[in-house]
């Protein structure tokens, strides 16, 4: 047990935290979350007595073994199995002394030391140490690799392994799934749940704290609340504290008439059942977390684009792969429709990123053709748009080197729904963070009004608060996306099509990523389910006559379904006037007043039954619109 009491640090002249009261009790599984520059990795240093309290006291710690992942791990020739098994110090040892005495030709003292180690369980312990690399990605060649070979993603896979292998009584882990794809991540979360000690981690990615932890720590104001629950917990807990607290919130407003404009627009084409049905869903966890939402810095989205044909992009029989080895991917077919909101899933390796650079023609087709509608205008981002950043430059720099005729005071405008506002903005890149690297390269991505947005692992480096703003921010884009992360809660929320990479194929996974999830735990993902067309298909309405007879009967069966549909559209459309109207009386401060207390009742409870009907109005169009795709797509 570890007790915290009246703590107080600070880095240099900078107060962080102040007045913490905390207990951590023995295989509790707790998040440590806020928003960059709060304090987070601060407190971490202090636990690990690399950053002494300004004030207060600490019982237990003293007596507890620590481990950590290290945010830089130095490339040097030392293998990665050696690097990994370090994080058990006394077998660390074992085989440092039996190498000595080996390299010595002392076999009788080694000896000895071969029989500490099989008291000390050291041979398992080295086989768990390299199946505890292969689950994170690395292959058996790769243990007596120097760790100077590796990139730096894959040193921090390293560094996680290691702080996992040491088995100690608090474990801390500062953002562990950056540079994870989602089967690991996956593998990840299974494996901290049953972790023996204590557990402390930094993360933004709220399905993997869901997953993991039982409690939330939360950092804000120089303050550490203490929470119940997963993230979702918090996150109600949190909106329903700060609700005491605002009357209403303001910011969200645009956001939401964003979202439902984008109902509104594609109401009438069955096409977009689907991707109106999700964004329904974000309306009404909108309307729950609105105080959580109206909190944050951030407040950004990607304008309407222009225009440009559909397909905006497509792959004909495309083989991708690099010059002179052998493909990846064979035989692609993909066509990305206008408003397409697709996820790629696969393991690591498969070519998932190289699929992504195909499609924006950064990296060649070994076979096949790729097609790009005139126009189109395509936001991609990965790890190297960060890195090609002008560290001497500025956000405002930035922009306006790609629209130089874009006044000053509408850059800075622009920049600040990033959270770059006033010196901020003029700081140069050198300076930043790489969550504010990550923040600036999506500025500038949204700044050039792109058709569809090609996004590789764009969460990495973001905390929860940019997060959800990017969230949004797709969710009331009305162009083209395409997605790979790890962070299922923003594919959850952004996409609808899942497509899985497998076996140097490309094909629809028929299932949502909950599916996908249990076929990733179970190892059986080689079995996944596929969308596959019938077998006589291709054979269908193989005459003209046929094919002319058979829309014939399908547009029968459609004019009523559209018919209803019309009358749903305009139900919903008077409900919606009737509810801005209601919402205006409440905004009246008249209405609040004690001789208009059964006006405000009645208001309230006639806005309460029209929410009821307008959300059953809506999933019954849903629902209709349902059987239009499916009678369409028959």
């Amino acid at each position: 047990m570890i007790i915290l009491r009246d703590i107080a640090l600070r880095r240099g002249p900078n107060l962080l935290l102040e007045d913490v009261e905390l207990t951590l009790l023995p295989g509790q599984k707790l998040a440590l979350t806020g928003a960059n520059g709060t304090g987070k990795s601060s407190f971490f240093s202090f636990l690990l007595g690399d950053l002494q309290a300004d004030r207060g006291e600490v019982d237990g710690l003293e007596s507890l073994s620590v481990a950590h992942m290290a945010q830089d791990v130095p490339g040097s020739q030392q293998t990665a199995m050696e690097f990994v098994i370090e994080g058990d110090s006394t077998l660390a040892k074992l085989i440092k002394e039996l190498e000595r005495y080996e390299d010595a030709e002392d076999y009788e003292s080694a000896a000895g030391v071969h029989a500490r180690l099989e008291v000390a369980n050291g041979y398992a312990r080295q086989r768990e140490a390299g199946l505890l690399m292969y689950r994170l990605g690395f292959a058996s060649v790769d243990e007596r690799r120097a760790l100077a070979d590796f990139s730096g993603g894959w040193r921090s896979r390293l560094a996680l392994a290691r702080a996992l292998f040491a088995e100690t009584d608090l474990l801390l882990l500062d953002e562990p799934t950056n540079h994870l794809d989602l089967d690991t991540t996956l593998w990840l979360q299974d494996f901290l749940r049953s972790y023996a000690g204590t557990v402390l981690l930094i993360s933004h990615d709220r399905d993997f704290i869901d997953a993991c932890c039982t409690q939330v720590l939360h950092v804000h104001g120089r303050r550490l609340d203490q929470y119940r629950g997963n993230y979702s917990d918090f996150e109600r807990e949190r909106s329903e504290r700060l609700q005491l607290q605002q009357a209403e919130a303001k910011k969200l407003q645009k956001q939401r008439a964003d979202i439902e404009n984008f109902v509104r627009r594609f109401r009438a084409k069955a096409t977009k059942a689907k991707q109106a049905q999700s964004r329904i869903k974000m309306l009404n966890r909108m309307g729950e977390l609105a105080p959580v939402y109206a909190s944050s810095p951030f407040s950004f989205n990607f304008p309407d684009p222009e225009s440009c044909g559909d397909p905006v992009i497509s792959l004909s029989k495309a083989a991708i792969g690099y010059a002179g080895q052998r493909a990846l991917l064979e035989n692609v077919e993909l066509s990305i429709r206008q408003g397409d909101r697709i996820a790629l899933l696969g393991k690591n390796g498969v070519g998932k990123t190289t699929l992504l650079r195909s499609l924006i023609g950064e990296q060649g087709l070994q076979a096949g053709d790729l097609f790009t509608a005139p126009k189109c205008r395509v936001g991609y981002f990965d790890q190297q748009q960060i890195d090609s950043l002008d560290l001497d430059a500025s956000p405002i720099l930035h922009l306006q080197r790609l629209q130089p005729q874009a006044r000053e005071q509408e850059v800075r405008d622009f920049l600040g729904g990033f959270d770059f506002s006033g010196e901020k903005a003029e700081r140069t890149v050198v300076l930043f963070s790489g969550g504010e690297k990550a923040r600036l390269a999506l500025a500038m991505i949204a700044w050039q009004k792109p058709n569809v947005l090609i996004l590789d692992e764009p969460t990495n480096h973001l905390d929860i608060e940019m997060r959800s703003a990017l969230e949004l921010a797709l969710a009331s884009f009305a162009g083209s996306v395409v997605l790979v992360s790890h962070d299922r809660h923003l594919l959850r929320s952004s996409t609808e099509t899942l497509l899985l990479l497998r076996g140097g194929q490309v094909e629809e996974f028929d299932g949502d990523l909950e599916d996908y999830q249990r076929l990733v735990l179970s190892s059986n993902i080689d079995v996944a389910p596929l969308k596959t067309s019938g077998a006589g298909d291709d054979k269908k309405l193989h005459s003209r006559r046929e094919r002319r007879q058979a829309d014939a009967k399908a547009r029968e069966k459609l004019r009523p379904l559209q018919k209803e549909c019309g009358l749903l559209e305009k139900k919903i459309d008077a409900l919606n006037t009737e509810l801005a109207e209601l919402d205006t009386q409440l905004s009246n401060q008249a209405m609040y007043l004690d001789n208009a207390k059964d006006r405000l009742q009645a208001v309230l409870q006639r806005q309460g039954s029209l929410k009821t009907e307008l959300q059953k109005s809506e999933e019954l169009w849903l629902q209709k619109q349902s059987e239009i795709e499916k009678l369409a797509s028959d």
